[in-house]
């Protein structure tokens, strides 16, 4: 008995030895191919636009609102009720007509950097997921948001090197807390041009206008023929006549500092090269790329730096249209395609060059001021590129030996747009007007003082000051967000964290309306 036993007891062991030894090879495999296998089938291509996601469209719909509470000029249409027409006279002094566009953040002021790169992302967004958004009823109300911007920026280029980039004096609009209906300051002009060059804001501005000229293409060809007319015309005046806006006219370096102007020369070669396929701007970008690309140095997407935006726009015809073009610039496409691939390994959580920039609930953190304008802007190019490689059957993307697929990079933008909408340690959506819990002392002039109110300049500060809740809700305004340790403090005089701006809600548009539901992308904008 006792040898039987024993005898039964070793055939188990070695029955069990087996089983874990097979466990550990296949667990080894499985790590094996993780790290290093790259041929794996690519996941599916999506078809027309799926289930909506209900929480992205609402929170989209609201997203879009914002834009109509910031327009400038004569309303149309007017949605939003405690605005009405304002700056009716913006532009007189040059005998021109910049009475649209949109005020940039909580204040009044017209920055034309800020408000043309609203529009590039704007374009954007519509171009990639114009299908998405008409599937949410959004795409009529994205694409007149967008050309009240670009009527705007059509005007304030009257002639070829001469741009108009802001209306209105900071300092003047600062010492003011008014309704914009209620404006008696004045409002000068600042123009860059061929003695005062500004090559980031006229290449910004035409990288805009290039884009909505695609937007515009099928349903507006006249319209879209002068925006791309006006793009060219910007794009030669910014390269031929180089030199900074910020060195040049120092006193716009206050609010919106460019750190230099390469990115933009690029970003807006990319941009006519898709609305033209002209090759001598994808010449541009390969000759180019030696002096501005930082080929290999993921960036931050952001209003000021173009560089991340440019090369996942590069990888789109790298990874759609190579073979419409020569070898040689494919070989310079594939610099920028694999620097885009590096900002995708720094955003991925568990790549092995993750970025460390994040807060504890998962939140990518880049600056105290205006927080969540880098988190969005990442996770809006982690969804376009996850949806390029899905819709060129590229399977994976490789960082440092491991490979992740699409749904790795739109997992991370649903973490970042989660987060925004209340999914983290606050419980606190971030989106004006989503959920229960959001901002309510929002830095917003206008959203603060009551409509039926009778104030000045000096007198309407009683409204910024006061302790009550904004008496108008900014629907759709995206914050500035919370502080490295997760804090938010709901003060309307904390504009660090308080202010929303229209180049946010652009990015988080589109980044919303790449989430909103599934569908694949068009190999060509045109």
């Amino acid at each position: 008995m006792g040898e039987g036993k024993g005898s039964k007891g070793g055939c188990c062991g070695w029955f069990l030895v087996l089983i874990v030894a097979a466990a550990i090879v296949a667990g080894l495999v499985v790590a094996f191919r993780s790290k290093f296998h790259h041929s794996d089938k690519p996941e599916p291509v999506p078809g027309p636009p799926g289930a909506i996601v209900t929480k992205y469209s609402d929170a989209l719909k609201l997203a879009m609102q914002f834009f109509d509470i910031q327009k400038s000029g004569k309303l149309e249409d007017n949605k939003i009720s405690w605005r009405g027409d304002s700056a009716l006279k913006d532009g007189s002094e040059a005998k021109l007509d910049l009475s649209k566009g949109l005020y940039d953040a909580g204040d009044h002021m017209k920055f034309g950097f800020p408000m043309a790169f609203t529009a590039t992302v704007l374009s954007w967004a519509i171009l990639e997921y114009g299908d998405q958004m008409a599937a949410t009823k959004q795409l009529q109300p994205a694409q007149e948001n967008l050309k009240w911007i670009t009527d705007y920026l059509v005007n304030a280029h009257p002639k070829d090197n001469v741009l108009y980039i802001q209306v209105g004096d900071p300092d003047l609009d600062h010492k003011c807390w008014e309704r914009p209906e209620d404006m008696t300051e004045k409002r000068p002009l600042t123009q860059v041009n061929v003695s005062t060059p500004g090559t980031e804001v006229a290449a910004e501005t035409a990288a805009a206008m290039a884009a909505a000229s695609l937007v515009f293409k099928s349903s507006d060809a006249t319209y879209s023929s002068t925006l791309l007319k006006h793009a060219k015309q910007l794009f030669d005046f910014a390269d031929t006549h180089r030199g900074s806006y910020s060195e040049n006219l120092p006193e716009v370096a206050t609010y919106y500092n460019s750190t230099g102007y390469g990115d933009e020369l690029l970003w807006a070669a990319s941009w006519l090269y898709h609305a033209t396929k002209d090759n001598t701007y994808l010449e541009y970008v390969n000759d180019n790329g030696k002096e501005f690309a930082d080929y290999g140095s993921p960036t931050w997407f952001s209003w000021d730096n173009k560089l991340a935006g440019t090369q996942v726009l590069l990888s789109r015809v790298n990874l759609f249209a190579s073979k419409d073009v020569s070898s040689s610039a494919n070989s310079g496409l594939l610099k920028y395609r694999l620097t885009a691939e590096a900002v995708m390994c720094g955003l991925l959580p568990k790549s092995p060059t993750a970025t460390s920039s994040r807060t504890d609930g998962g939140l990518v953190w880049v600056s105290e001021w205006n927080a969540l304008q880098h988190p969005v802007a990442a996770a809006f190019l982690a969804v376009v590129y996850s949806d390029y490689m899905l819709s060129s059957r590229t399977a994976r993307v490789s960082c440092s030996g491991h490979s992740y697929k699409p749904s790795d990079l739109r997992k991370f933008a649903l973490s970042q747009a989660d987060y925004v909408l209340g999914d983290n340690p606050m419980k606190m959506s971030f989106l004006v007007g989503y959920g229960d819990k959001y901002p309510q002392f929002v830095h917003h002039r206008g959203a603060s003082i009551p409509a039926n109110a009778k104030t000045g300049c000096e007198d309407g500060f009683q409204w910024l000051n006061s302790t009550k809740p904004n008496p108008n809700v900014a629907v759709g305004a995206l914050v500035g967000g919370p502080f490295l340790n997760e804090t938010f403090i709901d003060d309307r005089n904390n504009s660090m964290q308080t202010e929303p701006t229209t180049y946010n809600s652009a990015l988080v548009v589109g980044l919303l309306s790449g989430l909103v539901t599934t569908s694949s992308v068009v190999a060509s904008f045109t």
